[in-house]
């Protein structure tokens, strides 16, 4: 269930919605047992229901972090992020799984 229009993200669609989603997405397509995932210091991914939540899904946290605004940005956030949000302005998908479709097709085409 995507995040409803104008909603902020809060703690509880990160953990019950959006984070079951990525984590089925990349046990599916992918046969590595760990996941590692790199966060910045927004509300939503340092309270401690979203470490609990982590940690019962066996899920690591990398200890590098950096402000949600800072200058510190790792280069997805200059490159790929802004690539894929041009990419894919304006389009309307009918379900999560094409939205990830059009996301895998975009990043696959990047040389």
């Amino acid at each position: 269930m995507p995040l409803v229009n104008r909603k902020a993200v809060n703690w509880e669609w990160y953990t019950t919605i959006c984070l079951p989603e990525v984590f089925e997405e990349i046990r599916k397509n992918n046969q590595q047992s760990k996941i590692i995932l790199h966060h910045d210091n927004a509300s939503c991914h340092t309270l401690a229901e979203t470490t609990q939540f982590l940690e019962g899904q066996k899920i690591e946290v990398t200890d590098h972090l950096h402000l949600p605004y800072s200058l510190d940005l790792a280069p997805n956030d200059f490159f790929l992020f802004l690539s894929v949000k041009n990419k894919l302005r304006g389009q309307r998908f009918s379900s999560s799984k094409e939205a990830v479709d059009a996301f895998i097709m975009f990043i696959l085409e990047i040389p």
